[in-house]
């Protein structure tokens, strides 16, 4: 067990897309784990640049719907400083975006349309020497839940790439990590998914609840060990080891 004193805080935009599994391997290292949800609770609290670990979850939403949104500004104003202090920062979907943001990227709509299902990663000599060589693709897929993208930021790693979107994953500094993807997720977990993005799977060409279930119960069993051994390799190389 890790020590007890250690904490790491979550931002959560919507209910469903929380740590997933990753809060087993958080609470079997010892940590204290919390969420705050950003439509709600203050983003500019003290103990949310203090904390060991700050992961920015996903959600339906764009960093450039800032008007709408006001907490977006205040999400990426708690990554800069994050960032700026080097403490551990990871970011998953929107969470990544809000990261390329805070580093000045621009964050926009893509082009060749959602990145909705579990597909593979391709990964770069950098990601291949990373932590993410547990999510490759020989070992696992991942699920992808995305319309946005982003420019990678300037001084960051690239570590994953699709065919559809080149900037998947990068790495800034020695302690910050973006994943456009997701590989925290457990297929019971999803089911909340395909209540809550309903519609969005409706709007969406060659996707449906039956099909997306299904691939998740022949690829959720590999992602939970590959994920589990990723996320374990992550927390080791940012000095927060079991």
């Amino acid at each position: 067990m890790g020590s007890a004193s250690r904490s790491c805080i979550a931002i959560r935009h919507v209910p469903f897309e929380d740590l997933g599994f990753f809060a087993e391997v958080l609470a079997a290292r010892g940590f204290a784990v919390g969420y705050r949800e950003a439509p709600l609770d203050d983003l500019g609290a003290a103990e949310l640049r203090e904390c060991d670990l700050v992961v920015l979850l996903g959600g339906p939403i764009g960093v450039y719907d800032r008007d709408d949104y006001p907490f977006l500004g205040e999400e990426i104003a708690l990554a800069e400083a994050r960032l700026a202090q080097r403490r551990p920062l990871l970011g998953i979907c929107l969470g990544s975006q809000i990261m390329a943001a805070a580093l000045g990227a621009d964050v926009y709509p893509g082009n060749r349309g959602k990145e909705i299902g579990w597909g593979t990663l391709s990964l770069t000599p950098s990601g291949a020497a990373s932590p993410l060589m547990h999510l490759a693709p020989e070992r696992t897929r991942v699920l992808h839940w995305h319309g946005d993208t982003f420019d990678l930021p300037k001084g960051a790693t690239l570590l994953a790439s699709t065919e559809r979107y080149r900037h998947q994953a990068f790495a800034y500094g020695e302690s910050a990590l973006a994943l456009q993807f997701h590989p925290e997720v457990t297929a019971k977990g999803l089911e909340g998914w395909f209540v809550g993005h309903t519609c969005e799977i409706a709007a969406t060409p060659a996707i449906d609840v039956k099909s997306l279930r299904a691939a998740t119960l022949r690829y959720a069993p590999a992602l939970a060990r590959q994920g589990k051994a990723f996320f374990e390799a992550w927390l080791n190389s940012i000095g927060l080891g079991g």
